[in-house]
Protein backbone atom coordinates (compact mmCIF):
# COMPACT_ATOMS: atom_id res chain seq x y z
CA UNK A 1 0.00 0.00 0.00
CA UNK A 2 1.32 3.44 -0.96
CA UNK A 3 0.33 7.00 -0.22
CA UNK A 4 -2.38 8.79 -2.07
CA UNK A 5 -2.72 12.23 -2.64
CA UNK A 6 -6.43 12.98 -4.03
CA UNK A 7 -6.11 16.36 -6.24
CA UNK A 8 -9.36 18.47 -6.20
CA UNK A 9 -10.46 20.36 -9.29
CA UNK A 10 -8.94 23.85 -8.82
CA UNK A 11 -11.26 25.69 -11.39
CA UNK A 12 -14.63 26.41 -11.91
CA UNK A 13 -16.00 26.08 -15.45
CA UNK A 14 -18.31 28.71 -16.91
CA UNK A 15 -20.71 27.80 -19.95
CA UNK A 16 -22.32 30.03 -22.05
CA UNK A 17 -25.23 29.65 -24.25
CA UNK A 18 -23.10 28.84 -27.80
CA UNK A 19 -21.85 25.74 -25.56
CA UNK A 20 -18.04 27.57 -25.45
CA UNK A 21 -16.22 27.45 -21.48
CA UNK A 22 -14.02 28.88 -19.72
CA UNK A 23 -12.30 28.09 -16.67
CA UNK A 24 -11.55 30.33 -13.23
CA UNK A 25 -9.82 29.80 -10.65
CA UNK A 26 -11.08 30.52 -6.86
CA UNK A 27 -11.21 32.45 -4.90
CA UNK A 28 -13.73 34.49 -7.50
CA UNK A 29 -16.89 36.31 -6.79
CA UNK A 30 -19.51 36.34 -9.39
CA UNK A 31 -19.16 39.82 -10.02
CA UNK A 32 -15.71 39.80 -11.02
CA UNK A 33 -16.41 36.96 -14.24
CA UNK A 34 -19.47 39.22 -15.01
CA UNK A 35 -17.35 42.50 -15.42
CA UNK A 36 -15.66 41.35 -18.86
CA UNK A 37 -19.61 39.80 -19.57
CA UNK A 38 -22.07 42.98 -19.36
CA UNK A 39 -25.64 42.00 -18.98
CA UNK A 40 -25.29 38.63 -18.56
CA UNK A 41 -25.81 36.69 -15.51
CA UNK A 42 -24.21 33.29 -13.97
CA UNK A 43 -26.75 30.87 -13.24
CA UNK A 44 -25.72 27.73 -10.99
CA UNK A 45 -25.70 24.42 -13.06
CA UNK A 46 -28.41 22.63 -10.58
CA UNK A 47 -30.53 25.08 -10.37
CA UNK A 48 -30.74 25.17 -14.65
CA UNK A 49 -30.78 21.46 -14.75
CA UNK A 50 -34.56 21.64 -12.27
CA UNK A 51 -35.79 24.93 -13.27
CA UNK A 52 -34.59 26.11 -16.32
CA UNK A 53 -33.81 29.67 -16.83
CA UNK A 54 -36.38 30.32 -14.47
CA UNK A 55 -33.75 30.36 -11.75
CA UNK A 56 -32.65 32.96 -9.77
CA UNK A 57 -29.30 34.63 -11.08
CA UNK A 58 -26.00 33.95 -8.45
CA UNK A 59 -25.31 37.94 -6.39
CA UNK A 60 -22.67 39.45 -7.48
CA UNK A 61 -21.00 38.82 -3.93
CA UNK A 62 -21.59 35.05 -4.31
CA UNK A 63 -18.21 33.30 -4.42
CA UNK A 64 -17.45 30.74 -7.47
CA UNK A 65 -16.95 26.97 -5.82
CA UNK A 66 -14.79 24.84 -7.54
CA UNK A 67 -15.41 22.08 -9.63
CA UNK A 68 -18.40 23.45 -10.19
CA UNK A 69 -20.34 24.57 -13.42
CA UNK A 70 -22.24 27.67 -13.89
CA UNK A 71 -23.92 28.87 -17.17
CA UNK A 72 -23.51 32.76 -18.28
CA UNK A 73 -26.97 34.27 -20.12
CA UNK A 74 -28.01 36.99 -21.22
CA UNK A 75 -30.74 39.13 -19.26
CA UNK A 76 -33.66 39.28 -20.74
CA UNK A 77 -34.38 42.68 -21.53
CA UNK A 78 -36.79 44.70 -19.15
CA UNK A 79 -40.22 45.05 -19.77
CA UNK A 80 -41.83 48.54 -20.28
CA UNK A 81 -42.49 49.64 -16.94
CA UNK A 82 -46.03 50.87 -17.49
CA UNK A 83 -47.24 47.00 -18.49
CA UNK A 84 -47.50 45.31 -15.48
CA UNK A 85 -46.16 41.48 -15.16
CA UNK A 86 -48.17 38.74 -15.84
CA UNK A 87 -45.41 35.99 -14.40
CA UNK A 88 -45.54 34.67 -10.43
CA UNK A 89 -42.99 32.93 -8.59
CA UNK A 90 -44.04 30.38 -6.34
CA UNK A 91 -40.13 29.40 -5.04
CA UNK A 92 -38.15 26.50 -6.48
CA UNK A 93 -40.22 24.03 -7.84
CA UNK A 94 -39.59 20.64 -5.85
CA UNK A 95 -39.28 17.49 -8.83
CA UNK A 96 -36.48 17.78 -10.80
CA UNK A 97 -36.69 17.90 -14.67
CA UNK A 98 -36.45 13.92 -15.07
CA UNK A 99 -39.15 13.39 -12.51
CA UNK A 100 -41.14 16.29 -14.41
CA UNK A 101 -40.68 14.12 -17.82
CA UNK A 102 -41.86 10.91 -16.23
CA UNK A 103 -45.54 12.79 -14.82
CA UNK A 104 -45.41 13.84 -18.48
CA UNK A 105 -45.26 10.72 -19.84
CA UNK A 106 -48.10 9.18 -17.28
CA UNK A 107 -50.39 11.93 -18.29
CA UNK A 108 -49.72 11.21 -21.93
CA UNK A 109 -50.10 7.50 -21.24
CA UNK A 110 -53.24 7.46 -19.19
CA UNK A 111 -54.95 9.67 -21.57
CA UNK A 112 -54.54 7.37 -24.13
CA UNK A 113 -55.45 4.42 -22.05
CA UNK A 114 -59.24 6.62 -21.80
CA UNK A 115 -59.13 6.68 -25.34
CA UNK A 116 -58.75 2.65 -25.49
CA UNK A 117 -61.37 2.37 -22.91
CA UNK A 118 -64.04 2.90 -25.58
CA UNK A 119 -63.13 -0.54 -27.53
CA UNK A 120 -64.94 -0.32 -30.86
CA UNK A 121 -66.50 -3.80 -32.81
CA UNK A 122 -68.02 -4.54 -36.25
CA UNK A 123 -70.53 -6.60 -37.20
CA UNK A 124 -71.15 -8.24 -40.16
CA UNK A 125 -74.13 -10.34 -40.86
CA UNK A 126 -74.97 -12.57 -43.98
CA UNK A 127 -77.93 -14.28 -45.29
CA UNK A 128 -77.13 -17.97 -46.87
CA UNK A 129 -80.11 -19.85 -49.14
CA UNK A 130 -81.14 -22.12 -46.65
CA UNK A 131 -82.24 -19.31 -44.59
CA UNK A 132 -79.68 -19.15 -42.23
CA UNK A 133 -77.75 -15.98 -40.56
CA UNK A 134 -73.88 -16.01 -40.13
CA UNK A 135 -72.82 -13.94 -37.73
CA UNK A 136 -69.29 -12.32 -37.61
CA UNK A 137 -68.39 -9.95 -35.04
CA UNK A 138 -64.79 -8.62 -34.70
CA UNK A 139 -64.02 -7.71 -30.51
CA UNK A 140 -60.94 -6.52 -29.13
CA UNK A 141 -58.88 -9.26 -27.42
CA UNK A 142 -58.63 -7.59 -24.13
CA UNK A 143 -62.70 -6.86 -24.22
CA UNK A 144 -63.25 -11.02 -24.76
CA UNK A 145 -61.12 -11.89 -21.73
CA UNK A 146 -62.89 -9.21 -19.32
CA UNK A 147 -66.24 -10.81 -20.51
CA UNK A 148 -64.43 -14.28 -19.56
CA UNK A 149 -63.56 -13.71 -16.87
CA UNK A 150 -66.78 -11.91 -15.52
CA UNK A 151 -69.12 -14.98 -16.49
CA UNK A 152 -69.43 -17.91 -14.83
CA UNK A 153 -69.64 -20.10 -17.64
CA UNK A 154 -69.23 -19.93 -21.51
CA UNK A 155 -73.58 -19.73 -22.05
CA UNK A 156 -73.03 -16.75 -19.82
CA UNK A 157 -70.35 -15.16 -21.88
CA UNK A 158 -72.36 -15.74 -25.13
CA UNK A 159 -75.03 -14.06 -23.58
CA UNK A 160 -72.89 -10.92 -23.01
CA UNK A 161 -71.29 -10.85 -26.33
CA UNK A 162 -75.26 -10.81 -27.97
CA UNK A 163 -76.07 -7.94 -25.59
CA UNK A 164 -73.24 -6.44 -26.99
CA UNK A 165 -74.29 -7.11 -30.82
CA UNK A 166 -77.63 -6.09 -30.07
CA UNK A 167 -78.81 -2.96 -31.89
CA UNK A 168 -78.55 0.19 -29.34
CA UNK A 169 -81.54 1.88 -30.69
CA UNK A 170 -84.12 -0.39 -30.48
CA UNK A 171 -86.34 0.28 -27.16
CA UNK A 172 -86.15 -2.22 -24.07
CA UNK A 173 -89.30 -3.45 -22.28
CA UNK A 174 -89.70 -1.34 -19.35
CA UNK A 175 -91.78 -2.34 -16.19
CA UNK A 176 -95.40 -1.08 -16.45
CA UNK A 177 -95.66 -0.76 -12.65
CA UNK A 178 -92.37 0.99 -11.97
CA UNK A 179 -91.69 4.61 -12.38
CA UNK A 180 -88.69 6.07 -12.23
CA UNK A 181 -88.04 8.42 -9.75
CA UNK A 182 -86.33 11.90 -11.19
CA UNK A 183 -83.58 12.57 -9.26
CA UNK A 184 -82.09 15.97 -8.97
CA UNK A 185 -78.73 17.16 -8.11
CA UNK A 186 -79.91 19.65 -5.34
CA UNK A 187 -81.76 18.91 -2.11
CA UNK A 188 -85.35 19.65 -1.60
CA UNK A 189 -85.78 22.49 0.16
CA UNK A 190 -87.75 21.63 2.71
CA UNK A 191 -91.63 23.50 3.63
CA UNK A 192 -91.03 25.00 7.08
CA UNK A 193 -87.75 26.39 7.74
CA UNK A 194 -86.87 26.77 11.58
CA UNK A 195 -84.63 28.71 12.62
Amino acid sequence: MGNALGGRKKTAKVMMVDGSTFKVKPPVHVMTVLRDHPGHALLDADKVQRLGLLGRPLELDAPLKPGKLYFLVELRRLRDPGRSSCTAWSGELQSGAGERLENLRHSRRSISDLSRARWSFSVETEETKDGTVRLRMRLPKAQVEKLMQESKNTAEAAHKIMQLCAPKDVEQPTDVGQIKEKRTRFLATPDVIIA
